[in-house]
């Protein structure tokens, strides 16, 4: 089960950061709503990890910085999920608090699977936007990731 995580976390910071270069080459033209689901992407992981594996927030759930910045947040965020991954058995049982503080309890392998799929829905909403703003969307096909 660990090999399949390490596989599809190393495809999701392949597509970010295949993303990222896409949006530095056409930076005048990219649109907010991309560079806002961008940010949420890398935030969301963050804030996953440190869910799992506490360190100190930086980021909250929606919050925005350059889109030059985050090419090293990507690969901040990759490290420590693979620390995550490295550290924690996926049936460690998790206790965490969600943005409105109330309380849950999850299995560290449904967290990253959740974390997998989150990235993923929102990279297929930065498609559609590049799409409708006349920009060639990134192909980020798991499949195609895999040939």
């Amino acid at each position: 089960m660990k090999a399949f995580f390490e596989e599809l976390f190393a495809y999701g910071h392949d597509s970010n950061q295949r993303l990222w270069e896409a949006m530095m080459a056409n930076r005048e033209k990219i649109p907010e709503k991309s560079i806002k689901l961008y940010n949420h992407i890398l935030n969301a992981q963050q804030i996953w990890n440190n869910r799992i594996d506490p360190r100190m927030p930086l980021f909250g759930v929606w919050d925005e910085r350059p889109i030059s910045d985050e090419k090293g947040i990507n690969q901040s965020n990759h490290e420590h999920t693979l620390t995550i991954l490295d550290n924690y058995p996926m049936d460690t049982i998790i206790t965490y608090g969600n943005s409105k503080g109330k309380v849950y309890t999850n299995a560290v392998g449904d967290i990253l699977f959740h974390l997998v799929n989150h990235s993923t829905y929102h990279r297929g909403q930065i498609a559609t936007d590049f799409r409708q703003n006349g920009l060639e969307p990134l192909v980020s096909d798991y499949i195609l990731y895999k040939r």
